[in-house]
């Protein structure tokens, strides 16, 4: 993963193809399977998948979201902490 970031706007990078081949392509698949749920059910409460949708093509939105949850792991480990949800934002 790379992260570029410059006055506090973030630019975060690709997934490398560096590491595990295997855990990639975990992230991949459970990132599709996120997608194809959501377009069953709804992208309601999840707003910034909705608009990544409506952008990009289904695999490269399954690419990001990869990408997102090998992140939100890795901060989850390093910090020795669980899943919290996301405060939704009130308007």
């Amino acid at each position: 993963m790379q992260q570029n970031s410059s006055g506090g706007k973030d630019k975060l990078g690709n997934i490398s193809k560096q590491g595990d081949r295997y855990l990639r392509s975990l992230f991949t698949a459970g990132a599709l399977a996120v997608i194809r749920y959501a377009k069953i059910h709804g992208t309601g409460h999840r707003p910034w998948l909705t608009g990544l949708l409506a952008r990009r093509p289904t695999k490269v939105a399954a690419i990001a979201l990869a990408n997102k949850l090998a992140r939100m792991a890795w901060a989850m480990m390093a910090r020795n902490e669980g899943y919290k949800e996301p405060v939704a934002l009130t308007a």
